[in-house]
């Protein structure tokens, strides 16, 4: 069944008394009349997306994998059997998919409320590249959301109290930092230092997007999230098994929290009416790692906003997509 994209709902009336101390999906606004995007079909996006259409949003569950995403559907149809939610094919680390999918969403949606840059790759054992000849992490984490961010501005900026999140993690404020004379590891390659700078990547993004939206009256809010220590699907499909780094994760992954608490975050700063474009929401206990959504610690890189416009107009250059 098509799924139709329906008008408008004001984010306004909605109580702004609600704390984020112990925020949960039980304090999600309705979100009926509101449409959402989200990327990724397993882990937090499948929990993102189950979250939001059971609020009522209009849900398009976007990801690569097609029998993956009719399995993440039928879950939440099972679920949620009044959902409105839709997989639609997009694979990030291609610009050809992301123009494709923008393309199609532009011919069927009169406007988007809610977008969830939220897939993502991490730490491959070894150097490989998106479609494009981006470093993998960088393509599919960063670049092929900046460039999707910037195809569906035009849906966007129809949107009602329309809000981007980005998702980031805690391995952005661990020594991360923006390659900006190897962006793409030609030189050299380190998985989990190049995972950091995507994730590092996308919360100056995040950043960047919200003053430009306020600056140039876009009208759209941009926030970041991070999930803490999660057991998401990012981890298993990391570096094998026999890895110093994945025997560590497996071993801690019984005190990760579930991917359900994971997603509060991203959930709180895509519904809440207290979430502010700008902020950046994490977990509130044992460093960030685990708790419900409260304000994360934005790193010192991230604040730099010259480095920032620069990241942005590298990355326009990259993709060969602007916001217009």
């Amino acid at each position: 069944m098509a799924l139709r994209c329906p008008g408008h709902m004001s984010m306004r009336g909605f109580s702004k008394d609600i704390s984020m101390a112990r925020w949960t999906i039980a304090d999600i606004p309705p979100q009926h009349g509101r449409t959402a995007v989200v990327t990724g079909t397993g882990g937090l996006g499948y929990e993102d997306a189950l979250a939001l259409a059971r609020a009522g949003a209009a849900v398009i569950l976007a990801g690569r994998n097609p029998a993956k995403g009719a399995a993440a559907i039928a879950r939440i149809r099972a679920a949620v059997p009044p959902a409105t939610i839709r997989f639609e094919a997009l694979d990030l680390a291609s610009l050809a998919s992301v123009a494709t999918f923008a393309e199609r969403l532009g011919g069927e949606c009169e406007r988007i409320d809610l977008l969830v840059n939220n897939a993502g790759v991490m730490r491959p054992p070894r150097r490989l590249e998106t479609a494009d000849g981006f470093e993998l992490q960088l393509g599919t984490n960063y670049l092929g959301h900046f460039a999707l961010t910037a195809r569906l501005m035009p849906l966007l900026a129809k949107g009602q109290g329309a809000r981007v999140v980005t998702l980031s993690s805690i391995a952005a404020g661990r020594g991360a930092v923006i390659h900006f004379d190897d962006l793409n590891a030609r030189r050299r390659y380190d998985a989990m230092s190049w995972y950091s700078q995507s994730k590092l990547a996308c919360l100056m993004f995040a950043l960047e997007l919200d003053r430009r939206s306020a600056a140039r009256g876009w009208g759209i809010a941009s926030l970041a999230a991070h999930p803490g220590l999660s057991r998401t699907d990012l981890i298993p499909n990391a570096p094998g098994p026999r890895t110093f780094t994945n025997t560590l994760f497996s071993a801690l992954r019984l005190l990760m929290q579930s991917p359900a608490q994971g997603a509060l975050p991203t959930l709180y700063a895509a519904t809440d009416p207290g979430a502010q474009g700008g902020g950046y929401y994490g977990p509130d206990r044992l460093s960030e790692t685990r708790g419900h959504p409260a304000l994360a610690a934005v790193p010192a890189r991230a604040l730099d906003q010259a480095a920032c416009a620069r990241l942005w107009q590298i990355s326009e250059e990259l993709t060969g997509v602007g916001f217009g």
